[in-house]
């Protein structure tokens, strides 16, 4: 008897595994994280390929086009910060349930649009539907993930953005070739519509696969639980000594450093929703026509970011450095968009620039995201990530209209991305300006 006692008391004085015991909680929650942003990256960008054909049908504008796309965010801008102050009050599990039904409600709601004012209206409504989702799970994995780790898990949320393209590029356009006509439908109308349907369902199951925070974790034993709770709270009471700490909402809009991030951000969301909304378009251009041709040539950009940004996150993550982590996809980003403005007729050549910018693209946008949590905790930091992310993604809403803009003035995009670029360069100094004693953890 005395002999089991003893066993049990030494199996509960040894050291926790801190390696397995993250691994354990990111096999559990990340798979569902990132089939939840997969879903939610499709059906955001999911216009670009619906603009091969819906520009005709509903006599769009590049330009016009372009402020349709971009107002995704001012919906966004007006109910990030509500949303992510919301997730503290009434946690993840029934804001992400919300979110994701509703904006799959309005997501399949295009396939009814039939004029500008009508695509307006139903991109600011769709920005609204998922206000709160991104900053939110930047959030929620703070509640499971000290710093030293979540570069790693950022990039694995993250991936799920290139793998919605490499998926869902090819995905999108035999979805608009297959179905033109069918049931009276056009391809675009199809496209919005099915690719909604997988963000519905997975709303629906949200509440039986995640938890709001370890404590509430069944599969998780009561040793891991207090390994896990007891390293937040000594890095909590770090950040309270070398940053900002856990401040109040009022305070957060009168930071310095909030703002800093927020203009860095606005850097960053110009760079990947040029990306985003014109990688369709740029590989038009480069004597691609079918929107099935398209989406098979898309695979390669977004591979190649898949595959950089979880490279990067993991160095970055091994080596306790941000700054240049951060700082050099912003100017990779630039100098890809920069070279496939000069490919000319070359399709090799600028797929490849094309690739660079993607992954640059992709790895600063990850990487950022890992910045913002080492200044602020508690709800100072839902209050700072959901206002950073909800000002900073107005970049969302310049960059893809300036372009747009520019195209229809000019006739090329070359001008626009020229612009973009000096922006992206701009956001590469503002990273290196930041307290490597901070951030670099």
């Amino acid at each position: 008897m005395s002999s089991t006692l003893e066993m049990i008391s030494s199996l509960e004085s040894s050291p926790v595994d801190s390696r397995q015991v993250y691994t354990k909680i990111a096999w559990r929650i990340m798979p569902l994280i990132m089939a939840c942003y997969f879903c939610a990256y499709l059906d955001r960008i999911n216009v670009g390929f619906a603009k091969l054909q819906m520009l005709n049908d509903l006599h769009l504008s590049e330009a016009a086009y372009g402020l349709g796309a971009g107002l995704f965010f001012v919906g966004y801008f007006l109910f990030e910060v509500p949303s992510n102050l919301l997730m503290t009050k009434i946690g993840a599990k029934k804001t992400l349930m919300r979110i994701m039904i509703l904006w799959g409600i309005i997501s399949a709601g295009f396939a009814l649009v039939q004029t500008p004012m009508q695509f307006y209206i139903m991109r600011v409504l769709l920005g609204a539907a998922e206000a709160g989702f991104f900053p939110g799970i930047i959030l929620y994995l703070t509640f499971w993930f000290p710093s030293s780790t979540r570069a790693k898990v950022t990039g694995m949320f993250y991936t799920a953005i290139p793998i919605s393209g490499l998926i869902g590029a090819p995905l999108s356009g035999y979805i608009m070739g297959a179905n033109q006509g069918t049931l009276g439908l056009t391809g675009w109308q199809w496209l919005f519509i099915l690719e909604a349907l997988p963000t519905i369902v997975i709303g629906v199951c949200i509440p039986f696969f995640l938890c709001d925070s370890p404590r509430e974790a069944k599969w998780l034993s009561e040793r891991e639980k207090n390994f896990v709770l007891k390293e937040l709270e000594l890095e909590k009471k770090q950040k309270g000594i070398h940053a900002e700490g856990d401040i109040s909402v009022g305070q957060v809009f009168k930071n310095s450093r909030v703002w800093y991030l927020i203009a860095l951000c606005l850097c960053q969301t110009m760079g990947l929703y040029a990306i985003s909304f014109w990688l369709p378009s740029l590989i038009k251009d480069i004597g691609y026509t079918t929107p099935l041709e398209i989406g098979l040539i898309s695979i390669i950009p977004f591979g190649v970011g898949a595959i950089v940004l979880n490279f990067v996150c993991r160095s970055s993550d091994r080596r306790l450095e941000r700054r240049w982590h951060t700082s050099i996809p912003f100017l990779a980003t630039a100098f890809g968009l920069l070279a496939s403005t000069q490919a000319g007729g070359h399709a090799v050549f600028a797929l490849i620039a094309l690739s660079i910018a993607t992954a640059g693209a992709y790895t600063a946008t990850t990487m950022f995201w890992t910045l913002p949590s080492q200044f602020f905790s508690g709800v100072g930091a839902a209050a700072a990530i959901g206002l950073i992310n909800s000002v900073g993604n107005l970049g969302g809403f310049v960059s893809p209209y300036v372009i747009g803009l520019i195209k229809d003035s000019t006739g090329s995009t070359s001008y626009g991305i020229y612009l973009l670029s000096a922006v992206l360069i701009c956001g590469a100094f503002m990273v290196l300006r930041l307290p490597g004693k901070v951030v670099n953890k």
